[in-house]
């Protein structure tokens, strides 16, 4: 046998000794390492975000019922602030009680002219749209981070990819040899970074999209019970007139 051929089977025998997703990993350049090992971490955060996500709009939901339960009870109002007050749960009762304390501010002060009335209606308001938009800027932490994976993933796999299949084109110059044996490993390889990308986009995007619809159905919520709320107390200040 010639020495060409010899060195060719010899570096087709190293090269496709392991084809395991391990293998593939160990085998790989450090460039489709890096990006390997960036796309899981993405991957193993995105997961922690939705499951963080999923858990806790569960737990709003239900600490929200409990809420409007309590509020629309019949109960007397001070005295569901006066039990919320140091320690509200959710953000519903953050929204209840911001209203509440600069009710008490300015009724504590006393209400004569229509005008100052109207002012407080209108700081009312205003405090609860604040603290709804609070609110859900602190829940939609991190949605971004979602999007921006379910977007850049793929394209950060396929880099990889072509930098496996540029690996690869490489091992033909050198060995001279255009068989499978010696190319079947580097284009796995570059495979495997693609698949890597789309195992780290799809559930980000998916959740995404799932996550912003609850969310936006969360904040609807929210809207509709600062603007039952904020007719209630102007049923108030029209009795008090």
């Amino acid at each position: 046998m010639e020495p060409n051929a010899v060195a060719s089977a010899a570096l087709a025998g190293s090269v496709s000794t392991d084809l395991s997703v391990w293998g593939l990993f160990l085998q790989a350049d450090w460039i489709v390492k890096t990006v390997m090992i960036a796309l899981l971490l993405a991957s193993f955060w995105c997961w922690a975000i939705i499951f963080e996500k999923i858990l806790r709009l569960r737990r709003l939901r239900a600490q929200a019922q409990d809420f409007e339960d309590s509020f629309w009870s019949g109960g007397s109002l001070e005295d569901l602030y006066d039990r919320l007050d140091s320690r509200p749960t959710d953000p519903m009762s953050s929204i209840f009680i911001a209203a509440m304390r600069e009710w008490r501010r300015s009724a504590s002060k006393g209400l004569s002219e229509a005008s100052t009335k109207a002012g407080l209606s209108q700081r009312i308001d205003r405090v609860m749209s604040i603290t709804l938009g609070r609110e859900m800027d602190h829940l939609e932490r991190y949605m971004t981070f979602l999007a921006s994976v379910g977007s850049t993933a793929p394209f950060i796999g396929l880099f990889g990819t072509v930098w496996g299949i540029m690996n690869s084109f490489q091992a033909i110059a050198v060995s001279k040899d255009t068989s499978l044996a010696v190319v079947a490993p580097g284009i796995a390889e570059a495979l495997f970074a693609t698949a890597l990308g789309l195992v780290a986009a799809i559930p980000a995007v998916v959740a995404y999209n799932k996550i912003s619809a609850d969310l936006g159905r969360y904040a609807a919520r929210l809207e509709a019970f600062a603007g039952e709320f904020s007719a209630i107390l102007s049923r108030q200040f029209e009795e008090r007139g």
